[in-house]
């Protein structure tokens, strides 16, 4: 499959983005997008957790609006509102996994992020839930640098598909000994930089790029996929980003990648690695991270973990998007 840009035609490119999403870290004040759990919102999911004890059911069967949850309905829409006209990013502050065991508090995590969008399948054999932990692998030939302990680009979710999640949501069960920093940066915010310094580069970052598809595909598909990193939604910028699955893609299709094309990446990665341009977050149990996964990258810094396995970093992740089917391709 080609991407939907033309190579031999000028893409619409962005303007310059002065909104809340076009955020640098100098701008951003500490408590931007973290939202408090409220106690009423906590009973809500006391009560949800005492009943899931006396009636259990798969946590995919589990459906919002099967519950009475004013208060966390309250809370999530000030969380949307976040992504949508805000930063981009949220962090809930928290499940008290004091009270809650993983058991206990996954089903709830999903019952929360269900709100914000429906969950979508993360592979394409299907799994709705990924464990995201150390695997001791090296990234690449089908392993996801997720499941690895090794520093990752900037990046978004299943860039190299067909069809990216619109948010990305982790929940923190188990940090790391050590590192395991989550990262985010914003693309706008990255878009007006490229525009100031590299304006003679920008536009190649709308045309085609190859990436590797992780093998996360039927048996006789396409190895790869080809679509460019920016697009425009009605003038909206919207990025799909994976600097290590373009580099393998082009090794997979047996092409070098065109000077201009590696230019621009470069441009681009060197801009959005400066200090000045992303933030922080040291994840804490209990906390939910949920990121805007077409307007903002996020990545992990490398890690070392504990070796009592019950001690390991360990996330769960979920894929949020509302449009198409929930198949992995949508």
């Amino acid at each position: 499959m080609t991407s939907s840009v033309d190579a031999s035609s000028a893409p619409e490119v962005a303007k310059m983005e002065t909104g809340a999403i076009a955020w640098t870290r100098d701008v951003l004040q500490p408590n931007d997008g973290v939202v408090t759990m409220p106690d009423d919102c906590l009973a809500e999911l006391d009560a949800i957790s005492r009943l899931l004890k006396d009636n259990p059911l798969p946590t995919l069967a589990l459906r919002p609006e099967d519950f009475e949850l004013p208060a966390c309905r309250t809370m999530i829409a000030n969380v949307t509102d976040t992504l949508q006209h805000g930063v981009g990013f949220a962090i809930l502050d928290r499940l008290p996994m004091d009270r809650y065991s993983r058991e206990e508090a996954e089903p709830l995590y999903w019952l929360l992020a269900s709100m914000v969008a429906r969950p979508v399948a993360q592979k394409w054999d299907g799994a709705m839930i990924y464990d995201v932990h150390d695997s001791g692998l090296k990234p690449g030939g089908g392993v996801r640098p997720d499941i690895t302990n090794v520093e990752q680009n900037f990046h978004t979710d299943n860039s190299y598909n067909f069809c990216p999640p619109d948010y990305v949501c982790l929940f923190c069960v188990q940090t790391a000994k050590e590192g395991g920093v989550s990262r985010i940066v914003s693309f706008p915010a990255a878009h007006n930089e490229m525009r100031k310094r590299h304006p003679d580069l920008l536009a190649r970052l709308y045309r085609p790029y190859i990436f590797d598809r992780q093998r996360e595909h039927a048996p006789d598909a396409p190895l790869t996929l080809t679509h460019s990193i920016f697009e425009t939604d009605d003038g909206a910028l919207l990025g799909r980003l994976s600097h290590f699955q373009v580099i393998n893609g082009y090794k997979l299709a047996g092409e070098p990648m065109d000077p201009e094309g590696a230019a621009a990446l470069n441009a681009l990665e060197a801009i959005m690695n400066e200090p000045a341009m992303w933030k922080d977050f040291y994840f804490e149990p209990g906390q939910i991270q949920i990121v805007d996964n077409r307007r903002c990258g996020h990545k992990r810094t490398a890690f070392l973990d504990h070796p009592e396995p019950d001690r390991k970093r360990r996330l769960i992740r979920l894929w949020l998007r509302n449009s198409g089917r929930p198949f992995y391709n949508g």
